[in-house]
């Protein structure tokens, strides 16, 4: 079993910045593809980014327009999401989720993912 713990979230203003965490515990040598998610009021959950252990490409949501950096330090089991430009529609929950399926294939997807954190709150203010 893998435990994921998300931090950073919080209230910023419109065009601020946060950067959250992700730190996983329990069985981490498992996993291999990591992602982050998040739920806006009124939408269903949504994919953000994703990378994997090995490193490779990190993949984003297209809707991101490049505000929002995924990156990863293995040794600490954590991962990060440094977001930018922050805008009213970005307030939500932010999931950070991982499995251990050794293939990035479709990481856009809920389902792949076998762990989940509990999701921290971003609420961006204008």
């Amino acid at each position: 079993q893998v435990q994921l713990v998300e931090s950073g979230g919080g209230l910023e203003q419109a065009g601020g910045s946060l950067r959250l965490s992700c730190a996983a515990s329990g069985r981490t040598d498992s996993v291999f593809a990591m992602a982050w998610f998040r739920q806006t009021p009124g939408k269903d959950r949504e994919f953000v980014a994703a990378t994997s252990r090995t490193g490779g490409s990190t993949y984003y949501a297209d809707s991101m327009n490049g505000r929002f950096t995924m990156s990863r330090d293995n040794a600490k089991n954590t991962w990060y999401l440094q977001m930018i430009g922050l805008k009213d529609e970005d307030t939500g929950v932010y999931y950070c989720a991982a499995d251990s399926v050794l293939s990035i294939v479709n990481y856009h997807m809920e389902d792949r993912y076998e762990y989940w954190g509990q999701g921290t709150q971003v609420t961006v203010s204008s």
